[in-house]
């Protein structure tokens, strides 16, 4: 997730919790340029991702420009890339980037003619069922079944919903039939109940990608993995985590207020793991200082928090 799943990030979950096995980027814009320097790429350059394996995710409707990004992943040791089709935001999807492009199979056909025979990766693709109507997936289905993709993950929600109503298992089912390629799912699995239901709808799935539930809750990997939830000292366990990457954005970040509202960021996931975060954010939404902000979190974390069993919503 852009902003908050960076290798910082990465590098402290998989010190601290267990149950994944492998990342995809946040999104990484091509570049009309000859040559792409590694400030471009310093979220996957390999010496910062010494913890995880990852997939560079890169949104582009630039066919030149991702074979150009493409490369030079694979020269940095990335045998697969990810072409970004999901993001829902508008900003993005009305130059028809990400779910933006998903109204035009021919634009992604014509991309996918030039791009599939001149990279050296395996190539996966993250997408939507469509921007505006669930339908629009089923004209992409038969565009990605031309070309030999490692892997179609798919966010059973339109564009335009963002995150809102409920992912939309019918059309998830029948595109998961009609794919000639392994399938991942990616959508709304907050707890371990919940994707113990949809592994049951969806036997074929194997691969499950998870965004927002594992912020919320880091412990989730792992639970899915054991399936069950015996896991002691989730709080003490958290706020290592906390800390050290607190500690580490102290580092990376220049200014306080730089600080402060990365911290505040994470927290609107953070909070929804504990009795009682709803109002710890509301207070936090307040702070402009470290000072502050360490005052507040040590206040919460001396006062007992308890951590919830699941997450209801976001």
């Amino acid at each position: 997730m852009r902003g908050f799943t960076n290798a910082v990030y990465r590098n402290l979950f998989i010190k601290h919790f267990k149950g994944v096995d492998a990342a995809i980027s946040p999104f990484i814009s091509t570049l009309s340029c000859k040559q792409i320097r590694d400030s471009h790429l310093k979220d996957v350059l390999p010496n910062n991702n010494s913890a995880l394996p990852l997939v560079p995710q890169i949104i582009s409707n630039d066919a030149a420009g991702f074979i150009q990004l493409s490369k030079r992943c694979y020269d940095l040791g990335y045998d697969t890339v990810n072409w970004n089709l999901g993001c829902p935001f508008s900003m993005v999807a009305r130059k028809k980037r990400g779910s933006g492009l998903l109204p035009h199979p021919e634009m992604i056909g014509a991309f996918l003619d030039r791009v599939v025979p001149s990279i050296p990766n395996r190539l996966s693709i993250k997408t939507r069922i469509g921007r505006k109507t669930a339908q629009e997936i089923f004209d992409l289905i038969p565009v990605f079944n031309r070309y030999p993709l490692h892997e179609v993950v798919i966010h059973p929600r339109t564009g335009i919903q963002l995150y809102s109503g409920t992912p939309d298992q019918e059309t998830f089912g029948q595109s998961l039939a009609l794919l000639q390629h392994p399938v991942v799912y990616n959508g709304d699995i907050f707890d371990l109940p919940t994707f113990q239901k949809l592994s049951e709808m969806y036997p074929a799935v194997n691969r499950w990608m998870l965004g927002r539930g594992v912020l919320a809750n880091p412990f989730l990997p792992a639970m899915i993995v054991s399936g069950n939830d015996d896991m002691p000292d989730k709080t003490l366990t958290f706020r290592r985590f906390h800390d050290e990457l607190f500690a580490a954005y102290q580092v990376a970040l220049s200014g306080q207020g730089h600080l402060v509202d990365r911290m505040k960021g994470y927290w609107q996931y953070f909070s929804r793991s504990f009795h009682g975060g709803r109002r710890l954010f509301k207070k936090m939404k307040k702070l402009k200082t470290a000072d502050r902000y360490v005052a507040v979190v040590d206040q919460f974390f001396q006062e007992g928090p308890v951590w919830r069993s699941t997450i209801r919503s976001f």
